[in-house]
């Protein structure tokens, strides 16, 4: 697949200041080996991976690292129904909407965001933790 077919199933949103808000990987997404949607300098990590039949991931575990994380990052997968998706600025300014639907993954890197379900939905939510209650978001 070539990397402008490849992004046809990756929508970034973009504040005025070229700040990655959120990544949408839609259903449809395929790409061989190993695809990170996040840099290195991300608090949160997003990879997608094909691996061969037979193709062995060598046992591990992760090392005690001390890590320092400002702000709640949160990726949602769609299981079913669609989702309206307002995107804002940190400063609570909204920037875009868009739709995402069964199959497609959003991946929130920063600002606010706010939902509406347009039918039944059903999704699962990661997000780094732990949750601090109220002192966790602003609601606006």
């Amino acid at each position: 697949m070539s990397k402008d077919e490849e992004m046809d199933f990756i929508d970034y949103v973009i504040t005025e200041n070229n700040e990655k808000l959120a990544i949408v990987i839609r259903n449809g997404f395929k790409n061989d080996g190993i695809t990170f949607f996040t840099d290195n300098s991300c608090e949160e990590q997003v990879a997608y991976m094909t691996h061969k039949k037979g193709h062995i991931i060598i046992p591990h575990v992760h090392n005690n690292i001390k890590r320092e994380i400002n702000y709640t990052r949160e990726v949602l997968i769609m299981r079913k129904g669609t989702l309206e998706c307002d995107f804002y600025t940190q400063e609570k300014i909204l920037v875009q909407t868009l739709t995402i639907s069964e199959g497609d993954i959003l991946v929130l890197l920063s600002g606010g965001h706010g939902f509406k379900c347009l039918d039944e939905v059903e999704m699962v939510e990661i997000k780094n933790g732990p949750f601090v209650g109220d002192g966790d978001k602003t609601r606006f």
